[in-house]
């Protein structure tokens, strides 16, 4: 990870333009390839980003960050505060608390919650920047991966946009669509989700544990 300590402005160039005017601000150009623009007062979330797949092309002053469809960030440096390199390796990934990860049991056990004729192929499924949730199969036999969170956010579907981006270089399972699915899903990620094609399906929890409890009974 690369992180960047700038004055600098910076605009964005694809399906709405944005401006960000001069400031000191934290750029983070991670081992993904994809490159964020951080202030102070934002928790975590990014003024402006370009995600994975892109391209970042260093001139004389100014950063241009390019996606595969032709989107540019350009960043405009006018004094570097600080620029370090950091090797994290890889990381061990997200541990479930406890509801979470009853979801993917719940969801694994009962996948035709998704839809009639949807198959498991198996839960966490095995990618190189993290395992993916539940990959299963509709009942075309089409390739699907299911994110799960118990509050979807933006931040979770980025988490499946870039796993789709991998999971489709596989010729053994593409086309590969996405699910986001989540006891409750912002707006805001509903919105994301659907302009990358990706569903979206709210999951009733108790509904599920009843589900799984009538399952079990004997009598």
């Amino acid at each position: 990870m690369r992180l960047v300590i700038a004055r600098c402005s910076v605009d964005y160039a694809g399906r709405l333009t944005a401006h960000l005017p001069s400031a000191p601000r934290l750029i983070l150009v991670k081992a993904d390839g994809s490159v964020s623009i951080h202030a102070d007062d934002r928790a975590y979330k990014p003024l402006n980003w370009m995600s994975p797949p892109c391209t970042l092309k260093e001139g004389d002053g100014v950063w241009t960050v390019i996606n595969k469809a032709g989107e540019k960030l350009i960043i405009t440096m006018e004094e570097v505060l600080h620029d370090s390199s950091h090797e994290l390796g890889v990381d061990p990934g997200l541990i479930k608390d406890g509801v979470e990860a009853h979801l993917q049991e719940l969801l694994a056990d009962r996948i035709e919650t998704l839809g009639e004729g949807y198959t498991l192929i198996r839960r966490e499924y095995p990618t190189a920047i993290g395992p993916v949730d539940i990959l299963c199969r509709d009942a075309d036999g089409a390739t699907v991966a299911v994110e799960l969170k118990r509050r979807g956010d933006i931040d979770g579907v980025e988490q499946l946009t870039r796993y789709l981006e991998l999971l489709n270089r596989d010729p053994h399972l593409a086309p590969v669509r996405g699910v986001f699915a989540a006891q409750e899903i912002k707006p805001q990620a509903r919105v994301l989700a659907t302009d990358r094609g990706i569903g979206c399906v709210v999951l009733d929890y108790d509904a599920m544990r009843g589900i799984e409890d009538d399952k079990l009974r004997l009598f």
